[in-house]
């Protein structure tokens, strides 16, 4: 008779550490056990020990004097530097001059029967008094030069982030080996390389242009491999049965299916190309953005207001156009009939109207036709300070919400980073990147928050970190509750598209000298800065994802008797997770870019850093500082963003 004997009971754990992010932790701790002794043995100061750091400003002074003794005479700058810069100068230049023969009234013809052609009447007559408006404020004459720049910056930034975007939607490999040139590109503050762009290009249009692409090809490099990754996975396999080859199967199945996206990210960069054009006139770019920095530099907020709409009426427009573009569907929007023909005919009756008003002599603006619009804006801007800036019944007023902002969370931010021991604000940064993604993750993270200590700008980098944190939270918090009630209402959205537009477009300058009017000088006008200007990316990211949820599971959710909010909570947000990441990745290194506001208001830490290396012509402290900012962005990206190969193995 057989014997029977017990299984051995196993020794059962508790649920907590069933968990792979526990494991990750115990090893993590093993690690610090062993590690942090040493470390506190051989530097055991709290901030970045001095031993660890590395002086730059040698090199980089020497870099700066080779670059202005070589610009005139190497092959390097008259072969090649050379020729793109001149090549930038004659497409700008052309299309100045096709704007300036086609005469207010071609220009305006033109895009409106461009908005007609592919959205209807109501936006062929919006865009035409868009562009009237900008002739009422004198200013048609800046607004052609500001757009023959725009035009050759974001079609070079459409091609440049689409190639990318195509590299990295076909390759997961390539998509991890740009993403940190896209990061870089993206969070380096423009005061930081525009610096060296002008040693290189000196001052003028090229540099400007440059600047621009550097600033607005990621989105769409971004968004492009965002909509090649998320193709439907039927489609394409549908495609493939049919024995395609990869070439087909790019042209016909994910770029349609991308299509979306594509649109997106020209609307991305079309607006953040726009909103670079004040920072852009400080090197010479002209224009419109020109004329608002003048005017702020004599605190003349009317004026720069005058310019900043024309800017953001651009912005708008083109938005308009390039949306109504994407829900085009074969029979255009209008009148009936398809085809090349009716663009023909569009064509040809704005060359007949720029031609009549070339034979009439009538080509510029006429300059009675202008409207002054400064000094009722003055006047309200002062009537803001002197009335919401303190004293507001109950309420206290906007510089007692600044202070109070200051004191309860900047404050207590910013100190407690810096009370923390150099090492355990690496080992934070481990753990954080670890638990969402691979030990791999976390040694980048690791690398680029402890390259912070290298350059020897510890403590002014934890200063920004902690208003950078702070403002996300608010941007996040604030943008995830806007998009989510703007994807459950068209009415909604309709009526924040314009808000959207103007804070997105509207130039940081010209809201920058409100701001400071109504909470004063320091790091929460700072903070408030840098959330106008992300939030709108959020919003509409987040729109956009949670819109393209596949209408099937929600119809299935309500067949089971699904709530609003648990098709919200159980189908929408997981389902929209890569968009929402996406919209998180956008946060930060939007709030990162403005960082230099911070330095302009108050903020101090490295926005300042990196303004008074422009300023100054210092090479070494306007990179460091902007190579600092890049590293937190780094840093911050890989603690919220897991990639599509950890999301799936949950390695």
């Amino acid at each position: 008779m057989a014997t029977v004997t017990a299984p051995v009971p196993r020794l059962a754990l508790p649920g907590v550490l069933r968990h792979r992010a526990a494991h990750k932790l115990l090893l993590l701790a093993l690690a610090a056990a062993v590690l942090v002794p040493l470390a506190n043995a051989h530097w055991s100061s709290g901030s970045w020990p001095g031993a660890l750091t590395v002086d730059l400003s040698g090199p980089l002074g020497r870099a700066n004097d080779w670059i202005i003794d070589n610009r005139d005479s190497h092959p390097l700058f008259l072969y090649f530097f050379g020729y793109i810069s001149n090549a930038v100068v004659l497409s700008v230049r052309a299309v100045y001059l096709v704007l300036l023969a086609a005469g207010w009234a071609g220009v305006t013809a033109f895009g409106a029967l461009v908005a007609w052609r592919v959205a209807g009447v109501r936006l062929a007559l919006g865009t035409g008094v868009a562009f009237l408006v900008c002739g009422l404020l004198g200013m048609w004459v800046p607004t052609m030069q500001t757009l023959a720049l725009m035009v050759v910056a974001v079609l070079t930034s459409v091609v440049v982030g689409a190639l990318l975007g195509l590299a990295g939607g076909l390759s997961e490999r390539t998509d991890r080996a740009l993403r940190p040139v896209l990061d870089t590109m993206q969070v380096l503050p423009a005061f930081a390389y525009l610096l060296p762009v002008v040693l290189v290009f000196g001052i003028g249009v090229p540099a400007a242009v440059l600047a621009t692409v550097v600033y607005a090809a990621p989105p769409m490099a971004r968004l492009t491999a965002l909509g090649l990754r998320t193709a439907d996975p039927e489609v394409l396999e549908a495609v493939e049965s049919l024995g395609s080859t990869g070439r087909q199967r790019l042209l016909t199945a994910r770029l349609p299916l991308a299509r979306k996206q594509l649109l997106l990210g020209l609307n991305q960069t079309i607006m953040m190309a726009l909103s670079m054009a004040v920072i852009a006139s400080v090197i010479g770019a002209g224009g419109l953005g020109d004329r608002v920095y003048q005017a702020l530099a004599s605190v003349d907020v009317g004026a720069a207001l005058a310019a900043g709409i024309p800017i953001v009426l651009l912005a708008v427009v083109l938005d308009r156009v390039t949306a109504a573009a994407g829900e085009q569907t074969d029979e255009p929007v209008g009148e009936p009939g398809s085809g090349l023909r009716p663009w023909l005919y569009a064509l040809g009756a704005a060359v007949a109207v720029a031609v009549a008003v070339r034979l009439a002599g009538a080509l510029d603006w006429p300059s009675g036709w202008t409207l002054d619009i400064a000094e009722p804006v003055n006047r309200v801007v002062d009537w803001m300070t002197a009335h919401l800036y303190s004293g507001v019944p109950y309420l206290g007023g906007t510089a007692d919400w600044a202070g109070h902002f200051t004191t309860w969370v900047l404050d207590p931010v910013r100190d407690g980073l810096q009370w923390l021991p150099w090492w355990s604000v690496l080992l934070i940064v481990a753990a954080l990147a670890w638990v969402i993604g691979t030990w791999r993750t976390a040694l980048t993270a690791v690398l680029a928050m402890a390259a912070i200590g290298v350059l020897g700008v510890w403590g002014p980098s934890l200063d920004t970190l902690s208003q950078v944190l702070a403002a996300v939270a608010v941007t996040l918090v604030l943008g995830f509750a806007t998009g989510i009630a703007a994807a459950r209402s068209d009415r909604f959205e309709r009526a924040l598209r314009p808000v959207l537009d103007v804070c997105q477009t509207m130039p940081q300058f010209v809201y920058l000298i409100p701001v400071v009017a109504l909470f004063g000088v320091g790091r929460a006008p700072a903070v408030a800065a840098a959330v106008v200007y992300a939030l709108p990316a959020v919003v509409r990211i987040t729109t956009q994802g949670l819109r393209q949820v596949d209408p099937a599971a929600l119809e299935s959710a309500r067949s089971l008797g699904a709530t609003s909010a648990q098709q919200l909570r159980q189908i929408q947000l997981p389902l929209a997770r890569p968009a929402l990441l996406l919209a998180v990745n956008q946060g930060v290194v939007l709030v990162l870019a403005v960082v230099i506001i911070g330095g302009l208001v108050g903020g101090g830490a490295l926005g300042y850093d990196a303004v008074f290396g422009l300023a100054q012509g210092d090479l070494a402290t306007g990179l460091v500082a902007g190579a600092a900012i890049v590293c937190l962005g780094l840093m911050l990206d890989r603690v919220t963003q897991p990639t599509e190969r950890r999301t799936k193995k949950g390695a």
